[in-house]
């Protein structure tokens, strides 16, 4: 382990699941204090599945702001911001004054967009083919924080069109980290190839992982770009305790059953059997974890991740 590639670890949240703001500070701060690179939030305005929709959702990036200022060592971002929540140039604005705000600590998600019921609920426009705006949102957004200061950005596409933008203002750091993920076997990896720093796979078994991972690759090589630049990662929902009985309340907490969650695919149980299970995603190229995380209150689970697990590993 001592000569093992260093591994990046963050706890992935879903926040519309019925946590406050307060809740997510209240995690946020255990996730920096026990060790976590990143603390990572989804994008979402309604919960999936039943339950209290209390207190109601909170915005991804107005959350990832109060957080940027009160944190101070560990990175923020959103595994993935929709495409169709936000016009692009708007966001453009956003995520570079949250950076600025953070002192260049903040990540950059960006996903299609997927949950329909989300958007007709709120009247956010649902179109049938989300690739294309979602293409072209990466483009304006990195065309604006890319553009030299003092010069224009113009754009014309199918979906967006620009004119003569002042491009400003520019994120703190020189590269925002990008993030791209997805199941597509063609589409996405190019998409990742193109504007990326990281390609994630989520909520996989390790075959198509791998799979998935080897695409990004390919799709690299095709386009000229060397693939060890782009970083690959991998999102899993988590569940760690010291014995059974704190896997079994704590997957009762979250309305699962342990047995369920034992599929697998998911990192589940004790430190040395989720030890083993980063291990098997390592070998599989995996150069950084995202611990999901469904009960925002149970500090005590971030904490444990923290003294028992993350020592464990190449850091």
């Amino acid at each position: 382990m001592a000569d093992a590639a260093p591994l990046e670890c963050c706890v992935f949240t879903e926040p519309q699941r019925g946590f406050s703001y307060d809740d997510q500070l209240t995690a946020a701060l255990a996730a920096e204090r026990s060790g976590f690179d990143a603390y990572f939030r989804s994008d979402h305005y309604m919960r999936m599945e039943p339950g209290d929709p209390l207190p109601g959702p909170t915005d991804a990036w107005t959350t990832l702001a109060g957080l940027s200022r009160e944190t101070s060592t560990i990175r923020l971002g959103t595994l993935v911001s929709s495409a169709t929540h936000r016009h692009p140039s708007i966001l453009a604005i956003q995520v570079a004054q949250v950076d600025a705000m953070s002192g260049g600590r903040v990540e950059f998600g960006l996903g299609t967009g997927w949950f329909e019921q989300e958007h007709r609920a709120y009247g956010i426009p649902f179109p049938a083919k989300r690739f294309g705006p979602f293409e072209e949102q990466l483009a304006v957004i990195t065309g604006l924080w890319s553009t030299p200061v003092g010069e224009t950005f113009s754009f014309s596409g199918e979906h967006y069109t620009l004119r003569d933008a002042p491009a400003l203002p520019k994120p703190v750091q020189q590269r925002m980290p990008v993030i791209v993920g997805g199941g597509g076997a063609t589409r996405t990896p190019q998409i990742a190839a193109r504007f990326a720093t990281e390609f994630n796979i989520g909520f996989q078994p390790e075959e198509v992982i791998a799979e998935k991972f080897a695409g990004a690759q390919a799709a690299c090589e095709r386009a000229g770009r060397d693939p060890g630049t782009l970083k690959l990662s991998v999102a899993l929902p988590t569940l760690a305790g010291a014995d059974e009985r704190e896997l079994s309340r704590r997957a009762a907490a979250i309305d699962q059953s342990l047995s369920e969650l034992r599929n697998g695919t998911n990192i589940v149980g004790t430190p040395a059997q989720i030890i083993e299970k980063i291990e098997r995603l390592r070998a599989l190229g995996a150069q950084r974890v995202y611990f999901q995380l469904l009960d925002l209150r149970d500090v005590d689970q971030i904490e444990f991740l923290g003294t028992e697990v993350l020592p464990l590993l190449p850091r």
